[in-house]
């Protein structure tokens, strides 16, 4: 039992050091603050959107026309 509390009390200050390393002073809470990308512009976010899904929506009809243009 106390080699577990031992273990415990290691990984606990383990974590702690390891996010008080890690760069990150804030507290979070701000809405897409940890995206890739802006969300502020609505119309280019739209954009983006717009291509990450029609990208992903139109492969399989690609790969289709070119299968059936195939010699």
């Amino acid at each position: 039992m106390i080699v577990a509390r031992r273990i415990g009390s290691n990984v606990r200050t383990l974590m702690t050091s390891a996010v008080r390393r890690s760069g990150h002073h804030h507290v979070g809470g701000i809405p897409g603050d940890n995206l890739p990308f802006s969300i502020s512009n609505r119309f280019r976010l739209a954009v983006y959107i717009g291509g990450w899904l029609g990208s992903g929506f139109s492969v399989p009809f690609i790969i289709l026309r070119h299968q059936l243009k195939k010699n």
